[in-house]
């Protein structure tokens, strides 16, 4: 599910769904990808802590984000690595790539961390509920 930030960059308005129904389809899909090995939420949330130093790191001095950039896209290799060695899945790869892929200035970093936020809170919903449902046809 490839997720657009804005509904109107221009207007700086964030799609109104953002945060909420489309945070939650995206961490079901992910959640029902991950096996006993695959997207674990302590791994998931690797991903997280670090889109939260970036932010840290931009509140308290905004004029740095050309700075950081560069640092926030290795996010991209690192999911790489983390779905060759199967901590990851291909939709969470995917969901960090694409992205990353739409962050050119501090506000589409602010649409992504609080994609990213909303995301967790439904990750964590879905991981305590525990029931990964499989799509792949066959016996459950």
């Amino acid at each position: 599910m490839e997720v657009k930030f804005w509904k109107d960059k221009a207007k700086k308005q964030i799609d109104s769904e953002l945060f909420s129904s489309k945070a939650e389809v995206l961490a079901k899909e992910i959640f029902n990808e991950g096996n006993n090995k695959t997207n674990k939420p302590t791994q998931i949330r690797k991903f997280y802590d670090e889109v939260l130093r970036f932010d840290s790191m931009l509140k308290t001095n905004p004029a740095v984000f050309e700075n950081i950039l560069p640092y926030l896209k290795m996010l991209n290799a690192k999911a790489a690595y983390s779905m060759g060695r199967d901590l990851v899945s291909k939709g969470f790869k995917e969901f960090i790539s694409a992205s990353l892929n739409q962050i050119k200035d501090k506000d589409d970093f602010d649409a992504f961390a609080g994609l990213f936020e909303a995301f967790m809170g439904y990750y964590k919903f879905y991981d305590e509920k525990g029931e990964r449902q499989s799509f792949q046809g066959g016996r459950r």
